[in-house]
């Protein structure tokens, strides 16, 4: 698959470490010559230094013969620019654009991203992500990372264990014949900074984070025998009115549990205009690093904090004097991965990566067919993916300890028509069944060939 990327910034470098990596034919292209440098240097791919959006620049690029287009630069007018000509001048199939500005996001504007008009296939936009995300960190407070699948039948909870937790030191097989009714398994463990899959006789410590499926309706009680009791939330504290705060905000005045919301914003006219937009959220004109402001929204009584302004130094901060002033949980947005180490020493319950989402909602965009969603775990450490059996799979009619899983990939679910299982050794995959899947980054490529989504296949 011939592919260009725009941009060469965080997101474009992910997406393309994940596309180079999967024997695809990537270009990237940015103005800023030291990170094409950067980037032809570290990754098997082809640079280009100009602007994006002009016809010279993607002609040089490859864009006749490109199957896609993923435009991710700073700029969403940039972005659409370059669409336009790849559809206009090479008649690129698929284009895919980040854009960040609400004005270009609204439902009544969605008439826009057409061909007759702008010919976008995709639009991501990071903020509602991002947004998304916190509010999926709100859903399970005493985790750091959280994500649905399977039609929401499935969890993804991401928990760091304690020395209180009931599983500790005790095998996973022994754990799975304890709890045999509990829909839930361990997929993936991080210790002393390094992710792999468990082996059915490994043993879970204090200090690990581990990544467990779990079914919606066992969410509570695996929560509990892993040392995380479910916790309510009713009053919520969000740090930064900006697009992903204001969006956090308007989730929460829309759910159906009453939430007692209080936003603070440090720009008067942005705190205006928050107030403006908001009904039921207390909105708050001042400094998120101020104690005194902190006492007035209440932070000490409140159940979580949510520090989600532009700048990272300022949410840790910020998150930091939240939780000190009695908070009982915060989360951080954290664009900078290098400062992701720093979260569990501060006492940062949760973080949000940007990156890593705006990632993530690409790549699902872009493994259409049989992949029918993705989800990019740490720092491109690993991927879940959420796929259908064909029927010329190699995994198809067989049971699971007969299929040749690389060392880094275990299944975390199976779904049979309308049935959710809880796989086994023993559980046969069949032809239409959907399987859930928890592959290192490495073994992807082989993942894929298992499901018969290769290259040929888009």
């Amino acid at each position: 698959m011939k592919i260009i990327i725009c941009g060469a910034g965080q997101v474009g470098w992910q997406i393309a470490r994940h596309l180079s990596g999967e024997r695809n034919d990537v270009t990237v292209i940015d103005n800023n010559g030291e990170l094409i440098r950067r980037a032809t240097d570290a990754l098997d791919v082809q640079g280009v230094t100009g602007f994006a959006s002009h016809p010279d620049v993607l002609d040089r690029a490859g864009a006749r013969d490109a199957d896609l287009i993923i435009a991710a630069t700073h700029s969403d007018e940039v972005n659409m620019v370059t669409c336009q000509v790849a559809h206009s001048v090479f008649q690129v199939p698929r284009k895919i654009a980040r854009l960040r500005s609400s004005a270009y996001l609204d439902a009544i504007y969605s008439d826009l991203y057409r061909t007759d008009h702008l010919p976008i296939d995709v639009v991501i936009s990071p903020e509602r992500e991002v947004a998304k995300a916190a509010l999926q960190r709100l859903s399970a407070p005493s985790t750091f990372d959280v994500e649905t699948f399977l039609n929401g039948k499935i969890q993804l909870l991401g928990i760091v264990l304690e020395d209180d937790c009931p599983a500790l030191n005790t095998p996973l097989r022994q754990l799975n014949e304890i709890f045999s009714s509990l829909r839930a398994i361990v997929t993936g463990v991080r210790r002393d900074g390094r992710l792999f899959a468990p082996d059915p006789g490994d043993q879970l410590f204090a200090g690990d984070q581990v990544y467990i499926f779990t079914h919606i309706d066992d969410v509570n009680r695996t929560l509990e025998i892993f040392g995380k009791p479910p916790q309510k939330q009713e009053r919520v504290v969000v740090i930064g009115a900006g697009n992903v705060g204001l969006a956090v905000a308007r989730a929460l005045e829309a759910r159906v549990d009453r939430i007692r919301a209080k936003l603070i914003e440090k720009g008067r006219a942005r705190a205006e205009f928050a107030a403006d937009r908001l009904e039921r959220t207390i909105v708050l004109n001042g400094d998120g690093l101020s104690a005194e402001l902190l006492e007035e929204a209440a932070v000490p009584t409140a159940d979580a904090v949510l520090a989600v302004t532009d700048d990272d130094k300022t949410n840790i901060l910020a998150a930091v004097r939240a939780k000190q002033a009695g908070a009982k949980m915060v989360i951080s947005l954290i664009n900078d991965p290098t400062l992701v180490p720093l979260m569990g020493a501060l006492d940062i319950d949760a973080y949000i990566n940007p990156r890593a989402t705006t990632v993530s909602t690409i790549l699902r965009h872009i493994r259409h067919g049989r992949v029918r969603d993705i989800y990019s775990i740490g720092d491109a450490e690993a991927e879940v993916m959420e796929a259908q059996v064909l029927s010329t799979s190699p995994m198809s009619g067989r049971a699971i300890r007969d299929i040749e899983f690389p060392e880094g990939v275990l299944i975390g679910a199976v779904q049979k028509g309308d049935r959710i299982i809880k796989p086994s050794s023993d559980t046969r995959i069949e032809e239409g069944d959907l399987v859930l899947i928890f592959a290192l980054t490495p073994d992807v490529p082989e993942v894929e060939r298992l499901l018969q989504v290769s290259i040929d296949f888009f």
